[in-house]
């Protein structure tokens, strides 16, 4: 599974929204916090208001709020918002994949992933990354015991 550059920007402007909710926040802010290219997180900006994730304000007082309670976004909804589906297979989602035989097994099992992968990541709230700050800083077993707890 290949996890895009716009769903981890997109997750981690998330995550920085819904650290501090009292103010709007510029993707300048969110960019130079995050260490993410100014220029792309605009546009992975711009597919999180059309989902509904982030909402704006125009002018000096202007910024972006989260749209929905962090509680309420899941990583599954961040991921669609910016790259559409989940998982695809040289561009085409798998719902449709066909193989003959005898290799007719495997789209099941790339749909079993995706679904699998749908699950955790339908689980995994905005709201529960705030709660987790630092586990990258405590060492790999640490952060896979958090991601546990996370899911």
């Amino acid at each position: 599974m290949h996890i895009s550059a716009k769903a981890d920007y997109a997750a981690r402007a998330l995550v920085e929204l819904a650290r501090d909710t009292a103010r709007p926040l510029t993707c300048e802010s969110i960019a130079s916090s995050q260490e993410i290219p100014f220029r792309f997180l605009k546009s992975v900006v711009g597919d999180l208001r059309r989902a509904g994730l982030v909402r704006s304000q125009r002018g000096c007082e202007g910024g972006y709020w989260l749209g929905r309670p962090a509680e309420e976004i899941s990583l599954l909804d961040v991921m669609r918002a910016v790259d559409g589906g989940l998982m695809t297979l040289r561009g085409e989602p798998l719902a449709e994949l066909d193989y003959p035989a005898p290799a007719q097994g495997l789209p099941d099992v790339w749909r079993a992933v995706e679904d699998s992968a749908a699950e955790i990541l339908g689980r995994v709230t905005i709201s529960a990354l705030v709660d987790a700050p630092g586990a990258a800083r405590r060492g790999p077993s640490s952060v896979r015991q958090r991601a546990d707890v996370l899911v």
